[in-house]
C-alpha cells in the first residue's frame, strides 16, 4: 500500500520533490493556491534564466549562509547533476560567459516548467489547484480555507519567501508557524538594492550608469562584479552577494559602509606610480586617460574624495582602492530578489523535518537561509527537494 506524501505549494524545491520521488512506494499530490504551479520560477526567468552555476561543487557551497546548512543537500545534487538530469528530460543547457548556467539558446522558462510538469505525469503526481492553506486542525492536520482538511502520512510544506507577493510568495504563513510554537524570524530582503544617500549632482548626472569590474568590500568580504548607480542606491551583483554583511551592519548600526575598489586588477601601488607618472597635468585626465576610470568612477571620485585628497597622489590612489560609501536602507521586501528569514533552521531536523510535528517538513525560500544570485537560489532549492526526495525513497 503506497504511503500519501502531501506537498503545499509548487515552487522549485517542491517540483522536484515530487520529480525524485519513488512513486512505487509513494502517491503525491502537490496542493497549490495559484491556478498554474512554478510562477515564481517563471518570473526568475524574466532578466535571463541562469539555473545554476557551473563553479566546482567545494566553491559553490560556500556561496550560502550558512554554508553548512545546505551541504549535505548540494553534494547529494550538484550543479553538475542538475545540469545532467534536465539534459535527461529534454533540457540542455550551456555555460555563459559568467559561468552561470542557462538552458540552451532558444528554450524559453515555461518549456523548462513543461518538461518538469511532463515528468511529474509520467510519475502520476497529482497537482490539485485552488487550495490556500490557512493552518493547522486540532489533530494537528494541514487545513485549507474550503475547511477541508488533510488525511495524509506525510506533509511538506514548500511556501515560498516573502518578496514577489504577485507570484504567490507572501510570506502570509509566518503567523500560523508563529501560533503553532514553531520558531519564526521576519522575513528580510537580500539581493535587492541598497539605498544611499547620494549627492544630489552626482545621481542627476549619472543615475542609471554602471560601475563595472569593480570590487565591494563589506565586513571583511570582497565581491568583484558590477552594480547600477539607481536613484534609490546601488544594485547589481557585486553588492547582492554582499547582502549578509550588509543586513548584518544595518541591524546593529543602522548603517553599512562599504569599500569600493574601483581598479582591482590593479595594486595599491600600481595606481599610484600610473598618477605620479602620467604626463597629463590635470587630474581629472590622469584618471580618465591613464586608469581609464569612466564617467560615472570620475564622478564617484569627485564627489566622495576631498579636494585636499584628490590632489594628493597617496590620497588620491588610496581613495581609487578603498572608496568609502554609506548604505543606509534596503528596498522594499516585496521588490527583494529573494529573503532571508522564515523558519529557524533550528526548528526543523537534518532531514527537514519539523522538531515540533512530526512527519511534517519545510524546504525552500520559506527556511531562513541566504544566497547570492547567479543560480545559487534555484540550485539550493532544487537541492533541498531531491535531498527530501532520496529520505522518503531510502525510509520504507
Amino acid at each position: 500500500m503506497k504511503k500519501q506524501i502531501s506537498i503545499i505549494g509548487g515552487g522549485p524545491s517542491a517540483l522536484l520533490l515530487a520529480a525524485f520521488i519513488d512513486e512505487s512506494k509513494y502517491s503525491v499530490t502537490i496542493y497549490e493556491k495559484n491556478k498554474s504551479v512554478g510562477r515564481k520560477f517563471l518570473v526568475a526567468g524574466d532578466g535571463g534564466f541562469n539555473l545554476t552555476h557551473s563553479e566546482p561543487i567545494s566553491e559553490l557551497v560556500e556561496r550560502y549562509t550558512p554554508s553548512s546548512f545546505l551541504k549535505e543537500a548540494l553534494l547529494g545534487f550538484s550543479n553538475t547533476d542538475l545540469q545532467f538530469w534536465l539534459s535527461e528530460i529534454g533540457i540542455p543547457t550551456f555555460i555563459g560567459s559568467s559561468k552561470r548556467v542557462y538552458p540552451k539558446e532558444g528554450i524559453k522558462p515555461i518549456e523548462v516548467l513543461s518538461a518538469i510538469l511532463t515528468k511529474l505525469k509520467q510519475k502520476q503526481v497529482n497537482i490539485k489547484f485552488g487550495y490556500n492553506w490557512v493552518g493547522w486542525n486540532d489533530l494537528e492536520q494541514p487545513l485549507f480555507d474550503n475547511k477541508e482538511a488533510l488525511e495524509t502520512e506525510f506533509t511538506v510544506f514548500a511556501l515560498g519567501g516573502g518578496s514577489w507577493k504577485v507570484t504567490g510568495s507572501d510570506g502570509g504563513w509566518l503567523n500560523q508557524f508563529k501560533e503553532k510554537k514553531i520558531s519564526i524570524k521576519d522575513f528580510y530582503p537580500t539581493n535587492c538594492a541598497y539605498k544611499v544617500n547620494w549627492d544630489v549632482g552626482f545621481i542627476e548626472k549619472h543615475q542609471g550608469e554602471p560601475l563595472k569590474n569593480i570590487a565591494i568590500t563589506c565586513g571583511g568580504k570582497k565581491q568583484k562584479g558590477e552594480v547600477v548607480i539607481t536613484k534609490f542606491g546601488l544594485e547589481g551583483n557585486a553588492i547582492y552577494a554582499l547582502s549578509p554583511q550588509i543586513r548584518a551592519e544595518l541591524t546593529q548600526n543602522s548603517v553599512s559602509e562599504i569599500e569600493i575598489d574601483l581598479k582591482p586588477n590593479l595594486s595599491l601601488d600600481s595606481v599610484l606610480n600610473k598618477i605620479k607618472a602620467s604626463k597629463y597635468k590635470k587630474t581629472t585626465d590622469v584618471l580618465r586617460k591613464d586608469l581609464k576610470l569612466s564617467n560615472a568612477q570620475l564622478g564617484l571620485v569627485k564627489t566622495y574624495v576631498s579636494k585636499e585628497a584628490f590632489l594628493n597622489p597617496e590620497l588620491l590612489a588610496d581613495n581609487i582602492k578603498n572608496l568609502k560609501i554609506e548604505v543606509i536602507g534596503t528596498e522594499v521586501l516585496d521588490k527583494a530578489i529573494s529573503t532571508v528569514g522564515g523558519v529557524s533552521l533550528n526548528a526543523i531536523n537534518s532531514n527537514f523535518e519539523l522538531n515540533n510535528l512530526p512527519n511534517q517538513y519545510c524546504i525552500g525560500e520559506m527556511l531562513d537561509w541566504d544566497a547570492p544570485t547567479g543560480g545559487y537560489l534555484l540550485q539550493a532549492c532544487f537541492s533541498m527537494g531531491v535531498s527530501l526526495a532520496k529520505h522518503f525513497n531510502n525510509s520504507q
